[in-house]
């Protein structure tokens, strides 16, 4: 809107307005006068568009977005704890304490003798991302051996910015709305250890199928499943809408599944380069590609198709032509709505 309100312009305009008969050149009396206040005014104009920009959401900076959002009730997805399983040889007392890596786990509940729950004390995925040895930080007797051995809930950062902004149309253009997918998936994903999740029909009438994944992907933990479960549906009150799912909705949750697709492709390999290194080249690139495919899950089936991998692939230096790319053995493979995909066997001929 203030696109032409530079300061240059400002400037012009001004001077224009000023009798022909004053000397009005750089450097001159009225210039000098003139141009600071042009210089601010330059400088009024982008702020205006600054607060112009601020108060729509589709061009909000995070702070305003957020301010934006709270007047429908929404805010964004705080940085959760990640929870690990601790193993001891030794019973320990609730709430003590343990270093790894510098960051501290302390003891949040017994699951079953020298087992407990491990609530990592710094929010965000840095809790994922240490399994080992822990190092007391309070004394117990008789303690020798304390280790983390899994995940059980996946901790996660503060929700990205272009996501929340995401979520907050979805909410306010009535895409979820009563327990359809699109209200399933935006109440799942803000549970503690789910990355998306997915709401398909089950085999029978009222049944629904919820499909979930982790931050890292990696398969859900059971106490996970159960914690999903029991939130959207109790178990003792199947379908009695206890929970978050509608009445008549039972509910199952499942880890989603992952589909391996093979590769085979024949390539002309440039002189100096050899077919061994080139398929490595070839298999990290094809495995980041799915990764990116990956997050759309969400939207509906994965479809992936050999030309796009192609020209993923294309530009790797050392191959000089591609004779062809096949998928399963077909130019493309459609993934079942309720798996995500995986690089299975990569053949470079």
């Amino acid at each position: 809107m203030f696109e032409e309100n530079t300061y240059e312009n400002i400037l012009e305009r001004t001077l224009k307005r000023v009798k022909s008969d004053v000397d009005k050149r750089q450097g001159s009396v009225i210039y000098d006068a003139c141009a600071p206040v042009c210089a601010e005014l330059a400088q009024a104009y982008i702020s205006l568009e600054n607060a112009l920009d601020a108060a729509f959401a589709d061009t909000a900076p995070r702070e305003y977005l957020i301010r934006r959002a709270r007047e429908a009730g929404i805010s964004p997805y705080p940085a959760t704890y990640a929870v690990c399983r601790g193993v001891f040889d030794t019973e320990i007392p609730i709430g003590t304490r343990f270093n790894i890596d510098k960051i501290n786990f302390f003891a949040e509940e017994k699951l079953s003798d020298y087992e407990y729950r491990m609530r990592c004390e710094t929010a965000g995925e840095e809790g994922n991302r240490h399994l080992g040895n822990l190092v007391p930080i309070d004394y117990v007797s008789g303690l020798s051996q304390a280790r983390l051995t899994e995940v059980i809930i996946a901790g996660e950062d503060e929700e990205d910015t272009e996501e929340f902004r995401q979520r907050y149309f979805e909410a306010v253009r009535g895409s979820a709305f009563g327990g359809n997918k699109a209200h399933y998936r935006q109440t799942v994903k803000g549970m503690e250890g789910v990355m998306m999740a997915k709401a398909e029909r089950g085999a029978l009438g009222g049944l629904v199928d919820v499909y979930i994944t982790t931050p890292d992907f990696t398969p859900p933990s059971e106490e996970l499943l159960k914690s999903v479960k029991e939130r959207l549906d109790p178990s003792d009150q199947e379908g009695m809408g206890a929970g978050l799912a509608p009445i008549g909705h039972k509910v199952s949750v499942h880890p989603a599944k992952t589909t391996a697709i093979d590769i085979k492709t024949a390539i002309t390999v440039k002189q100096d380069y050899t077919r061994e290194e080139i398929a490595v080249t070839i298999k990290q690139k094809l495995s980041e590609y799915l990764k990116k495919a990956n997050m759309d899950w969400e939207k509906g089936s994965i479809t992936i198709y050999s030309a796009q991998l192609l020209v993923e692939i294309l530009d790797i230096s050392g191959i000089e032509n591609i004779a062809y790319l096949t998928v399963n053995g077909e130019s493309y493979v459609r993934i079942p709505a309720d798996s995500l995909v995986s690089l299975g066997n990569v053949e470079v001929v």
